[in-house]
């Protein structure tokens, strides 16, 4: 069972997220709490399950999630496996691999990411 969390303001404008079935548990609206000066304050976040494929699940993400004027990502599980999902780049690693964990959050820095935000829970 996949279990992931999708910000909606991490949507490209005028893309959709279409043919992957997803049962949305939770949708919250919060202050960010680490939102940086150029990003939204508030974000609204899609608790989401699913039993789709992870692999098509997480390419159909990289395709749908903005990169300007700062890059976003999405992360879900998917049993022991952990997804992290920027946009057009995908990262898959057992939980609690360290260096697996390390490489997605590295690629998220190099991309601007704020070091806060590479929090994903596993």
């Amino acid at each position: 069972m996949i279990r992931g969390t999708l910000i909606t303001e991490s949507i490209r404008p005028g893309s959709s997220l279409k043919g992957i079935p997803l049962t949305l548990t939770e949708i919250s609206r919060d202050v960010a709490a680490n939102a940086t000066p150029d990003q939204p304050p508030i974000w609204t976040g899609i608790e989401f399950e699913s039993t789709e494929d992870p692999t098509r699940l997480s390419d159909a993400l990289a395709a749908v999630l903005d990169d300007k004027p700062f890059v976003w990502y999405c992360n879900f599980t998917a049993g022991d496996e952990v997804f992290v999902v920027y946009p057009k780049r995908a990262f898959r690693y057992r939980r609690g691999d360290a260096q697996q964990r390390r490489e997605a959050q590295d690629y998220g820095r190099s991309r601007g990411v704020p070091p806060s935000q590479l929090d994903w829970t596993e």
